[in-house]
């Protein structure tokens, strides 16, 4: 398969550094995914999103004059997400107002993705919350 700007790619995590991660693809070629493009949460280092040696799907974001190829993970994802087949069903409103709120039926997530989805929604919000503490304490320094 040619490595072409938009397609999605299969490739080997083989090198981490502050800025992101080095991804080996088919056709000896590799590629960089920016610290940015790993997660569509806060990632502060690397390691703790990826390892060496992690078979990873990457979308192809750029191939420039020097022959660099930019990678991202996140939206290789997304793109992944939008090709999933959609429920049949969609639930309207619950049917008694004593009921209160239904929450949408969760497909065919496993325990895993379902997992790993609370902990990136919760590392997220952690996140947040610790950006908005450190502001306020530097400001309160000033």
């Amino acid at each position: 398969m040619a490595i072409e700007v938009g397609s999605i790619q299969e490739g080997k995590v083989t090198g981490i550094m502050n800025f992101g991660a080095f991804v080996s693809l088919p056709g000896g070629k590799s590629g960089l995914v920016h610290i940015s493009e790993i997660s569509n949460t806060f990632v502060k280092d690397v390691h703790d999103h990826l390892h060496v040696g992690q078979m990873v799907k990457v979308k192809v974001l750029e191939i420039n004059e020097q022959g660099k190829i930019n990678l991202s993970i996140k939206r290789a994802q997304a793109e992944e997400k939008k090709e999933a087949v959609q429920p049949a069903f969609v639930p309207s409103k619950p049917s008694s107002p004593e009921v209160g709120v239904v929450a949408p039926p969760s497909g065919d997530l496993s325990f895993e993705e379902k997992l790993k989805k609370f902990m990136q929604a919760s590392d997220s919000k952690n996140a947040d919350k610790r950006r908005n503490t450190e502001r306020k304490q530097h400001a309160r320094r000033k």
